[in-house]
């Protein structure tokens, strides 16, 4: 038990603190800096949408408000089977250049991102989530990015505008987003993020590949870039920004969709994992995905390791009492109506349990067999 205990203890603890200090450590001593250079390739940005008649239409507007020539660039909105009014909106855009492709049928984002990429005229096609707002120099500052002959995919900044503290799910998001964009500015230090944000990144066109519709687009294509010897880099000066989830059943939701379509979507790219072919995205992925995944297992052995040996006194009942002091605030920080104070306190291990939780039923969706190719907008 003494060793269950300590090994639980490490896996839990080193996705998230003991792997950014390592790439830290290896970006000091071999950064690999991207090489920005100012272009001005002609870009195609793909908004899939479904449902999206309160958004859209903004959302459309700020593509054409982007600090980019107006004849290097086309928007192409996917409608996947919308009934809410979503493409008269987009229509009142024709006259603009904005087009739109109407698919019957919904077959989910992959599925609609598949059929547009083929008919857009763009060197570098710029995915867009329906209620994604650019600023207004990113069409320029990836174009930079791309000037790096190794960046095959890229990846910008993404800030939630709901700064509610009290707030678990859009204050929890917000700080896990935060966190996140650390680590992917230290992993493209030494070479490639794992994982991206789907609202605002880019690929080179000639390295798009089609995507099985029930896997995660976001995921998937930057893994296919990695297997082809290219980088997948996080560039913080392309920013967007949308409004997170206000209600944890969806956010848990949201959380656990995610899960569920990566974990299927490292099955299907699992040739990354091979160490001896790709030592550095192999290690990536296991310690940044694959671990974190998996952390619902950790946490339970540790809890139920500890509790076995905390009669046996020493740091044993220490450790178990820090164990379950944390719990206890991950359970209070779901209370609605708690005070600003307390909810700031409890707001990352409440939004660490609601993700662990969530990734426990990915992981048992996952065994038996479920897939995930559609969904609600902002209801998970």
């Amino acid at each position: 038990m003494d060793s269950v205990l300590g090994i639980s203890i490490f896996l839990v603890l080193y996705p998230y603190l003991i792997y950014p200090l390592v790439i830290a450590l290896v970006g000091k001593i071999r950064p690999r800096p991207v090489r920005h250079q100012a272009q001005l390739p002609f870009i195609t940005v793909l908004i899939p949408a479904y449902n999206e008649v309160d958004c859209i239409g903004t959302t459309v507007q700020n593509k054409l408000d982007q600090d980019y020539p107006s004849n290097k660039f086309e928007i192409v909105v996917v409608s996947d089977g919308s009934s809410d009014g979503t493409d008269d909106v987009v229509k009142g855009f024709s006259e603009r250049g904005v087009v739109l492709m109407r698919r019957e049928g919904r077959e989910g984002k992959a599925a609609a991102l598949n059929a547009a990429v083929r008919v857009a005229k763009g060197e570098i096609i710029v995915f867009s989530d329906a209620n994604s707002l650019f600023g207004p120099n990113a069409l320029r500052q990836i174009a930079a990015t791309f000037g790096d002959p190794d960046v095959g995919y890229l990846t910008g900044s993404l800030a939630f505008t709901d700064g509610d503290p009290t707030n678990l799910s859009g204050a929890g998001v917000g700080a896990y987003m935060r966190y996140e964009n650390l680590v992917r500015s230290l992993e493209t230090r030494i070479g490639s993020v794992i994982g991206v944000n789907g609202g605002v990144d880019a690929i080179r066109r000639h390295l798009y590949v089609d995507i099985p519709p029930h896997l995660i687009t976001d995921f998937v294509l930057p893994l296919t870039v990695l297997a082809n010897g290219y980088r997948v880099v996080y560039e913080p000066s392309v920013t967007s920004a949308e409004a997170p989830n206000t209600e944890i059943a969806s956010e848990f939701r949201m959380r656990m969709r995610v899960a569920l379509r990566a974990m299927q979507g490292l099955a299907y790219m699992r040739r990354l994992l091979n160490p001896l072919r790709y030592p550095l995205a192999s290690f990536c992925l296991v310690s940044h995905k694959l671990l974190r995944y998996l952390g619902f297992v950790f946490m339970t052995g540790a809890l139920v390791s500890n509790i076995v040996l905390a009669p046996s006194g020493g740091l044993y009942p220490v450790l178990l009492g820090l164990q379950l002091a944390a719990y206890g605030m991950a359970l209070i920080g779901m209370i609605d109506g708690l005070p600003g104070g307390l909810k700031k306190l409890t707001v990352v291990p409440s939004y660490l349990l609601l993700s662990n939780a969530a990734f426990a039923l990915a992981a048992f969706r996952f065994l038996r067999g479920d897939t995930m190719a559609v969904w609600r907008p902002r209801a998970g």
